[in-house]
């Protein structure tokens, strides 16, 4: 199996909370697809998880924060995108 390049989280990779979603969804998608893969040997597949599982609270939060913002915006109702009755 070919090894890709992907670098150990833990000594290389920016904290979690300084990335911007995009960047961290795209750290992410890479970290998932070099494991779907097989590409790392054992202790790297763990440290990729544990990062992945970082990243992707990051993520959640960042998305429940905008979801909250649009709250706020729109008079704390939160309207569905097909135009449908509101909740």
């Amino acid at each position: 199996m070919a090894k890709t390049a992907v670098s150990s989280p833990s000594t290389s990779a920016p904290g979690v909370a300084e990335l911007k979603f995009e960047a961290a969804l795209a750290e992410l998608e890479k970290l998932v697809a070099a494991m779907e893969a097989g590409q790392l040997p054992l202790e790297e597949s763990l440290s990729a998880y544990r990062r992945g599982v970082e990243l992707l609270q990051h993520c959640q939060r960042q998305l429940a924060d905008a979801e909250e913002k649009v709250r706020v915006l729109d008079n704390g109702i939160l309207r569905p995108l097909d135009g449908g009755e509101q909740p």
